[in-house]
């Protein structure tokens, strides 16, 4: 499954679709990719998540990576496999969590905190680290944990980053962000969420990114 890796080099900003429905997620998902999005996450406490993303699945061009977050159990990867999703997002770090993906073929993002965390993620297979909660953390927490981490590491920041937050993270060295509850939240309509997914992108741009 290679949309990741050309997903993240073209645009390493997720989507967290939290409480989307099966009946809106195809609307949303489509602003989110005309905007220039390419990850998509529909965690697992939203209403009938692997509905959600096997419909993704199934719509969503080749080059788009879609997924699951809030991945707590080994056996919910086995759930995600079936629907031929690729990502697996967590907010913690559970080793039986990350043997499950790597075993399975998906793409593991973990969630960490700590440097112990990140590292015990990286030895079982993450693919990415995902820093939560970065924003409670600041940016200047970036630059300390890149200290140990192993070149190339894939690190995305997500917690209470928005547009305003973007730039100080970017200076200090993340690789990309994750956006909740600032890009989608139940009721919000699919042209808003576009809308703010298109002004997310453009500061990404401007920052450097591709």
């Amino acid at each position: 499954m290679p949309a990741f890796g050309e997903a993240f080099s073209a645009m390493p900003l997720v989507a967290v679709l939290r409480g989307i429905t099966p009946d809106e997620v195809l609307s949303v998902a489509d602003a989110l990719i005309d905007a220039g999005f390419r990850m998509i996450e529909v965690p697992l406490n939203s209403p009938e998540p692997f509905v959600s993303i096997a419909k993704l699945v199934k719509h969503c061009p080749a080059t788009v990576a879609v997924g699951a977050g809030t991945v707590l159990r080994p056996e919910d990867a086995g759930r995600l496999a079936d629907t031929g999703a690729e990502l697996l997002i967590t907010p913690n770090t559970d080793p039986e969590v990350i043997d499950a993906a790597v075993r399975l073929g998906l793409v593991p993002m973990i969630g960490c905190m700590t440097p112990s965390e990140a590292l015990a993620a990286l030895k079982h297979g993450a693919q990415a680290l995902k820093l939560f909660p970065a924003a409670r953390l600041g940016a200047a927490y970036v630059k300390d944990v890149r200290v140990v981490l192993p070149k190339g590491t894939k690190l995305v920041g997500l917690g209470g980053i928005g547009l305003a937050e973007m730039e100080d993270f970017v200076k200090a060295g993340i690789d990309g962000f994750g956006f909740g509850s600032n890009l989608y939240k139940p009721g919000r309509s699919a042209s808003d969420v576009g809308a703010i997914a298109k002004d997310l992108v453009a500061e990404w741009r401007r920052l450097g990114g591709k």
